[in-house]
């Protein structure tokens, strides 16, 4: 038993030496080609798992469903950190919208296409369009260290991205539970447990972030001063555990936890320029080996059978979470939204930049591990969501700023 034990041990290190090295040559050949680097990841997956046999990672495994459950917290957490507080004010009822109402009509019509295109029952047509509602902060923020956009429209999206992260998982998990535990599916019951677990969540990762910021920066209690950046790894992930074993959501626990981290100075527990550049570079670091790991795995297990299966319904849906959903999320959240005075222009602009990503890709594996009904399906549409709003939307951002003429150094009509 032991000898299995470590042989396996061994083969998961195999695995995971692989899938660094992949996504350093895969990450290095996107910067040269100027790609989003989830394309390079989800390719060297592909070939490294269906072409060469070398991967063969069950989305079932301990390992991989740790991979995803640790990922999903960091960059979750990472985004939240990345938020300021004060320039979020500006924009903030486009983005609460956006947020929720957006995050609710995205997983309408996306649900509904998939009801029509796979037959399937309602509540999983729906946890389909939960699942693939949210954007990605991992790929949507380097993006726009590439692309020079208005300051203002940079942060909506980028806030967006990462609020919207929490609020999917959330509505993904209560559908999930409806199909899992046979819970009935009701607006009252939904939005019950959707205001619980989210703000259950909220009030842990507030109150758990706030505790460790005090002992990290204040200057008399900060005992853990010297070990800032672990420290901030251990608040990422004890958030994000505290919230799970408490049976509300702790990917919002982790979001909001990061909110408070990043935003640490104005708690009046400022951390040194110091501290903020260690933490950055172990932030930046973690979280990229983290997309690396879970998008180099994904493609590792792409079933191209069932791909082909499913190709066209598949191709239906993210066709309407592209070109119908998104564009009425962001009018249904913009326009209530008369401060801000939204330009066409800039709307035309939020309708195209909606990045598919890790979070989705994350929840995909955890559904397809439990092995309900329409998991094939659901794996199938966001395996090509993923690949059509990065390689396609991502891919022409810069020019569709160009285009539309906004650019930072332009002024908005």
């Amino acid at each position: 038993m032991q000898e299995q034990t470590l042989h396996t041990v061994h083969e998961w290190l195999i695995m995971l030496l692989l899938v660094l090295a992949a996504g350093i040559v895969s990450g290095r050949l996107a910067s040269r080609l100027k790609l989003p680097d989830v394309v390079l990841f989800i390719a060297a997956g592909m070939l490294l798992g269906t072409g060469l046999h070398w991967i063969s990672a069950d989305s079932g495994s301990i390992a991989n469903q740790l991979i995803l459950a640790v990922g999903s917290a960091l960059i979750l957490f990472d985004g939240g950190k990345g938020i300021q507080l004060h320039g979020l004010k500006k924009v903030a009822l486009t983005v609460g919208l956006l947020s929720v109402v957006g995050v609710l009509v995205t997983m309408g019509v996306a649900g509904a296409v998939a009801h029509l295109a796979f037959g399937l029952d309602w509540t999983t047509s729906l946890l389909i369009g939960a699942v693939i509602s949210s954007t990605d902060p991992a790929t949507i923020i380097p993006v726009f260290r590439q692309v020079r956009v208005k300051d203002r429209l940079r942060e909506t999206v980028e806030s967006e991205s990462a609020f919207n992260d929490a609020t999917g998982s959330i509505l993904t998990l209560a559908l999930l539970a409806v199909l899992t535990e046979g819970k009935p599916l009701t607006v009252g019951a939904l939005s019950g447990d959707f205001v619980v677990t989210a703000l259950g969540g909220l009030a842990i990762g507030l109150v758990f972030a706030l505790i460790v910021v005090w002992l990290v920066a204040h200057e008399r209690w900060g005992v853990f001063g010297d070990y800032t950046a672990i420290a901030m790894i251990a608040v990422a992930l004890g958030a994000y555990l505290l919230g799970e074993m408490l049976h509300v959501s702790g990917l919002m626990a982790t979001f909001t936890a990061g909110i408070v981290w990043g935003n640490s100075a104005g708690f009046r527990l400022p951390m040194s320029e110091e501290k903020q550049a260690e933490m950055g570079h172990v932030a930046d670091n973690a979280t990229v080996m983290m997309r690396m790991l879970i998008f180099v795995l994904l493609g590792s297990q792409v079933n191209f059978k069932l791909l082909g299966d499913y190709f066209w319904p598949a191709i239906a849906v993210v066709a309407a979470l592209v070109f119908v959903a998104r564009p009425l999320a962001v009018l249904a959240s913009a326009l209530p939204d008369v401060r801000a005075r939204w330009s066409w222009r800039e709307l035309l602009f939020m309708f195209w930049v909606r990045e598919t990503g890790v979070i989705p890709a994350a929840l995909s594996g955890m559904i397809v591990a439990r092995g309900i009904q329409g998991a094939n399906q659901l794996s199938s549409v966001v395996f090509m969501a993923i690949v059509f709003t990065i390689v396609v939307q991502a891919g022409t951002t810069a020019w569709w700023v160009r285009k539309l003429g906004l650019e930072e150094n332009n002024d908005v009509s």
